[in-house]
């Protein structure tokens, strides 16, 4: 879930190396970067390094990112209408997304009720359900105040 601030350096290299991860500048800065920028793509995230990690491309950026996600450190969303994949740091929660259907602003939303997975579909075909991902289409405040919707 969203964070409220930067974790420190020595954070993120614990979380790096308990997941078997080297600790490289990119990668603390991309985590930080996510921890402070929940549902960022990659290009929001390679905005908001640039100036720490000097000379990092966008396809650097695409590496790690995917280095932390198949890690298990990051968790890739894909919500409806989006033009590209978006990403928040994995803390194994289960919860769901809010998003404007004008602006595409991304919000979390708890797991209501029950444990992990929330939902429990009225068959699961011999299939064991281990997350149950739902997307809430809305319209902010913001939008509807500037009379869209």
């Amino acid at each position: 879930m969203e964070t409220t601030g930067a974790p420190t350096a020595e954070h993120v290299a614990d979380v790096l190396r308990h997941a078997g991860l080297r600790v490289t500048a990119q990668r603390v800065a991309v985590y930080s970067a996510l921890a402070t920028r929940p549902h960022a793509s990659v290009d929001v995230v390679h905005g908001a390094i640039r100036d720490a990690v000097p000379g990092i491309a966008l396809q650097t950026v695409h590496g790690v990112v995917g280095d932390l996600t198949d890690a298990g450190i990051v968790r890739r969303v894909s919500l409806p209408d989006a033009d590209r994949a978006l990403y928040e740091l994995d803390f194994v929660d289960n919860h769901h997304h809010l998003q404007c259907i004008v602006c595409g602003r991304v919000e979390d939303v708890e797991c209501t009720v029950g444990h992990a997975p929330c939902l429990i579909p009225s068959s699961d075909h011999g299939m064991r359900v281990l997350e149950a991902t739902i997307t809430f289409r809305a319209i902010c405040s913001d939008c509807e105040r500037n009379g869209h919707g």
